[in-house]
C-alpha cells in the first residue's frame, strides 16, 4: 500500500492472500504428506547410518578376534615345534630322558589348552562376522526405504506442479513401499 492509499495487487498477491483460507486442499494435502515422508526419511536415514556403523564395528571385532585366534594357533605351532625337538632329543645318546619326557608332557598339555582357546576364538570370529552381515543386511533395508521415500518426495513435488492424480498415487505408493521396507528392517527380515 502506498502513502496516498492507492494499492495495486499482482496476481500472485491475490493467490497468496487466499491460500491460507482453505483455498487449495490438494496442495495442502501433498505438503502434509511430503512433510511426513521427509520426517520418516530422516528417521530411516539415521537407522541406515546406525546399522552401517554397527556392522563395521562388528566386522572390526571379528578381525580382532581372528587375529587373536591366529596368535593362539602360532603359539600352538611353536609348542609343537618344541615338542618335536624334545622328542628328537630323546633319540640322542646320553641325554636326560626324564627332563625331555617332562618337557614333552608339558608341551602336550600347553598345546591342548592353546588349541581349545584358538578354536573358541575361531568360533567367536565367525559369530562376529555373522552379526556384521546381519546388520549390513538391515542397513541395506533402511537405505532402500530411505531411497523409496526420497523418490516419493520428488514425485510429490512434481505432483504439485502438474496436479496429476497418477503422480500423486505413485508418490503414495512409493511412500508405502518405503515404509514397508523400513518395517522389514525393523523386524530384521
Amino acid at each position: 500500500m502506498s502513502e496516498d492509499g492507492f494499492h495495486v495487487h499482482g496476481p500472485h498477491d491475490h493467490e497468496l492472500e487466499h491460500a491460507g483460507h482453505g483455498g487449495d486442499n490438494f496442495s495442502s494435502k501433498i505438503a502434509v504428506i511430503t512433510a511426513i515422508m521427509a520426517t520418516a526419511g530422516a528417521i530411516f536415514g539415521f537407522q541406515a547410518g546406525s546399522t552401517q556403523n554397527d556392522a563395521a564395528m562388528f566386522k572390526n571385532k571379528a578381525a580382532i578376534v581372528k587375529t587373536e585366534a591366529a596368535d593362539k594357533w602360532n603359539f600352538y605351532q611353536a609348542k609343537s615345534n618344541k615338542q618335536n625337538l624334545a622328542e628328537l632329543a630323546l633319540s640322542i645318546p646320553g641325554t636326560d630322558k626324564d627332563k625331555y619326557n617332562a618337557d614333552i608332557a608339558r608341551y602336550k598339555s600347553e598345546k591342548e589348552e592353546l588349541k581349545k582357546q584358538a578354536e573358541e576364538l575361531d568360533i567367536a570370529s565367525v559369530e562376529w562376522e555373522d552379526k556384521s552381515a546381519e546388520f549390513m543386511h538391515r542397513h541395506h533395508r533402511w537405505a532402500q526405504s530411505m531411497t523409496a521415500l526420497q523418490i516419493a518426495i520428488s514425485m510429490a513435488a512434481i505432483t504439485l506442479l502438474t496436479r496429476k492424480k497418477w503422480l500423486e498415487y505413485s508418490s503414495y505408493g512409493l511412500g508405502g513401499i518405503g515404509v514397508t521396507l523400513a518395517a522389514l528392517a525393523w523386524l530384521h527380515i
